[in-house]
């Protein structure tokens, strides 16, 4: 039972860490309302096609998009939607906290004149 929950650890760290990338943050944003292809999201992105391409073999690894293929074409879509709540409920903390470090930070300056 203890090394299905370690590696149920390592499995979550695995998504956790694909997730803290900028740009691949960036790319689920996009992908959120509807699936795109590799050039789509590459436009949107101001980021070269095959850097993009990277990020997304990466987060399809993880499970974090899957792909559906049309023709010549690939689509990329998120794979479960609460990806997009966690990380909604991600952003929320942290707009808390750069709120309550605004908030201190003002009472600092407050408190210096």
């Amino acid at each position: 039972m203890m090394d299905l929950q370690k590696r149920i650890y390592e499995l979550h760290a695995e998504v956790c860490k694909t997730l803290a990338h900028p740009k691949r943050l960036e790319i689920l944003h996009y992908l959120r309302d509807s699936e795109m292809m590799v050039s789509e999201i590459a436009e949107r992105v101001g980021a070269p096609k095959a850097n993009i391409s990277q990020h997304l073999a990466m987060m399809r690894q993880s499970g974090i998009v899957t792909t559906r293929r049309d023709g010549v074409n690939v689509y990329y879509r998120i794979s479960n939607p609460k990806v997009i709540q966690a990380c909604n409920l991600m952003r929320e903390v942290l707009m808390e906290q750069l709120a309550e470090t605004e908030k201190l930070a003002r009472q600092i300056i407050k408190v210096a004149e």
